[in-house]
């Protein structure tokens, strides 16, 4: 085991990043070449991750009443999906997706999965582990959500309003970073830190998160 939690936290994020061809889709955004379609259906299917994955961050936060750094970085994380879900409805908005759309959409169950599994590690991970898997994805998904808003902007004329969801993830969040140091480290020091359900916990998630990108694909 790495000897810091930021010598961990940099060893995870490192080891369980993805190819960089495991996206099909953010390229396409990037691009300009991805249909006005499948962003309606990014759009539509973040409506229903962003608020279940607020639920399972703050079940997370309550079950670890004896690890209070890892329940104020769940706390964080839940107040951060709370913001995302107010500047969505722009970018839906610019999508044309109305409340109409909102009700009459069906969910692809490969977009579903990764709240699903966020919402399997909030009833059955220990917090610590569930820490260090969720930051290694996190720092995976900001970089997709950066290429996204450089795409919206470039290539579809979205103003700043619509892809304020996608750079509030794409921004730095030092906070969250040391709380996310601080958790880690506390579960080193405790020994309830596992590095080998940690690696599984995140390679699960990052392969529900290529799921998600992989399913809207084949709307474009």
């Amino acid at each position: 085991m790495p000897g810091t939690a930021a010598e961990m936290l940099e060893k995870t994020r490192s080891e369980l990043a993805p190819d960089s061809n495991a996206n099909p889709l953010v390229p396409l955004v990037a691009g300009g070449r991805a249909s006005r379609e499948t962003l309606a259906a990014l759009a539509l299917e973040q409506h229903r991750v962003i608020p279940a994955d607020r639920r399972a961050f703050l079940h997370l936060a309550q079950r670890a009443s004896e690890e209070p750094a890892a329940a104020g970085f769940f706390t964080l994380l839940a107040g951060g999906e709370e913001l995302a879900a107010e500047r969505l409805g722009a970018f839906a908005e610019a999508c044309e997706v109305d409340d109409e759309r909102m009700r009459a959409y069906e969910p692809l169950p490969g977009c579903q999965a990764y709240p699903a599994y966020i919402s399997w590690l909030a009833l059955n991970a220990a917090p610590a582990d569930a820490v260090l898997a969720i930051t290694a994805n996190f720092a995976t998904w900001g970089t997709y959500c950066a290429s996204i808003a450089q795409g919206l902007r470039t290539h579809y004329g979205f103003t700043d309003e619509a892809c304020a969801f996608f750079d509030f993830f794409a921004t730095p969040a030092p906070a969250l970073d040391a709380q996310a140091a601080e958790a880690v480290r506390a579960g080193l020091d405790s020994g309830r830190l596992d590095e080998k359900r940690v690696y599984a916990y995140g390679r699960l998630l990052q392969a529900y998160e290529v799921m998600f990108w992989t399913s809207l694909t084949s709307r474009t």
